[in-house]
């Protein structure tokens, strides 16, 4: 370890496992799900991902913090992980584009996190015993004490957080200077990355950033070309409001695109259950294969629960015939939806893909398509 890493720290999960290392970012204590990502590169989109709130990140990557901080990288305005576990804090920043280093913004932003030398063994211990609430604290020295206050934290099922990372306000995303707005897209903010909105708007889209609470009358009212469901945290089976909100969108016909918990919301307003993974999807090289295609891409995902239904065969649904698009090849988990006879489709995975890779990009591609493809208004 660096000289520079802070004192004392212990990572305490439910089923008692304590692990020891030394405090890293701010000093204190937090309290989260730990789930673990498998990305080597991206932790400061993975930081600022809303999907991350109340959760604790493993990162499996040995080595965080090279390149610092900047500010063209974030998700969101702020960091969303409750927690950072990882091996070695980058002794140095090295990047052109850094603006600080790693710590510091953990210090500023009073993130608690902890660098110990078992983060293979806990990613293992994690895949074994499935994703848990756990705590990190370099002011508390007793792991029993820690435990018992651990076990008093709400669990992940059950969590209704999209409204926690929503945005209060609507507001609007202009397609950039010498783009010609072809399209207007509402998108629902259930924990939207910014990231989202730009690939929409390199695609001349107009989108109006709307609260994860807006109904389908209000969306309709703003006369949008196609409807986006975003990212979030949390249960989907608690997410009743957005699942309200999907149909209406799906009563309306309008085009729709969903991704991660979108799917999930997706999944449900189709009348399908969801679960929760034992440990999740988390990293940037997660394969899915297209059903259709057959093709594979290599995809960013975070997503701990997934949509239940049936992979080889289209089912009936109250809005008409549907299929799965896309399974993940590592454990065969639903990956995307699509409607056989209206404009809606839903991936499990993050097409944006900040930090890459950028395998299905073209995604965003199809959504603008489905858009275009849709006859114009009667003349009034």
């Amino acid at each position: 370890m660096s000289e520079e890493i802070g004192g004392p720290a212990i990572l305490v999960l439910e089923d008692g496992r304590v692990f020891h290392g030394r405090s890293f970012g701010a000093v204190g204590e937090t309290f989260g799900e730990a789930v673990f990502n498998t990305g080597m590169t991206g932790y400061q989109e993975t930081l600022t991902d809303p999907s991350y709130h109340r959760q604790i990140v493993v990162m499996t990557a040995p080595h965080i913090g090279n390149t610092g901080v900047n500010d063209d990288d974030p998700e969101s305005t702020r960091v969303w992980v409750a927690g950072l576990v990882v091996r070695e804090p980058s002794r140095i920043t090295s990047s052109w584009r850094s603006k600080g280093a790693l710590d510091d913004e953990m210090h500023r932003q009073d993130v608690v996190g902890i660098a110990l030398t078992g983060t293979r063994a806990l990613t293992r211990h994690l895949r074994d015993k499935g994703a848990m609430r756990a705590a990190i604290s370099s002011v508390e020295t007793d792991p029993k004490t820690l435990l018992a206050r651990v076990l008093e934290q709400p669990p992940m099922v059950g969590a209704d957080l999209a409204g926690e990372v929503s945005t209060d306000t609507a507001y609007e995303i202009l397609p950039p200077e010498g783009v010609e707005t072809r399209h207007h897209v509402v998108a629902v903010d259930l924990g939207i990355k910014s990231m989202t909105p730009q690939r929409l708007t390199e695609r001349g889209c107009r989108v109006t950033v709307v609260p994860s609470t807006t109904t389908a009358e209000d969306i309709l009212a703003l006369d949008p070309d196609g409807v986006f469901f975003s990212n979030g945290p949390g249960d989907p089976a608690a997410a009743d409001g957005p699942v309200a909100t999907m149909r209406g969108i799906l009563d309306a016909d309008k085009p729709l695109f969903g991704i991660c918990f979108g799917n999930q919301i997706l999944g449900r307003a189709l009348g399908l259950g969801t679960y929760k993974l034992p440990f999740g999807h988390r990293g940037a090289n997660q394969p899915v294969i297209d059903t259709r295609t057959k093709k594979v891409a290599i995809t960013s995902q975070n997503h701990g629960f997934a949509v239940d239904a049936p992979l080889d065969t289209p089912f009936d649904t109250p809005y008409g015939r549907a299929e799965v698009s896309h399974i993940g090849l590592n454990d065969q988990v639903v990956e995307g939806l699509r409607l056989l006879d209206r404009p809606v489709f839903s991936v499990q995975f993050h097409p944006e893909a900040a930090a890459g890779p950028h395998d299905a990009a073209d995604l965003f591609d199809e959504f603008v398509d489905l858009m275009s493809a849709q006859p114009a208004p009667a003349a009034k």
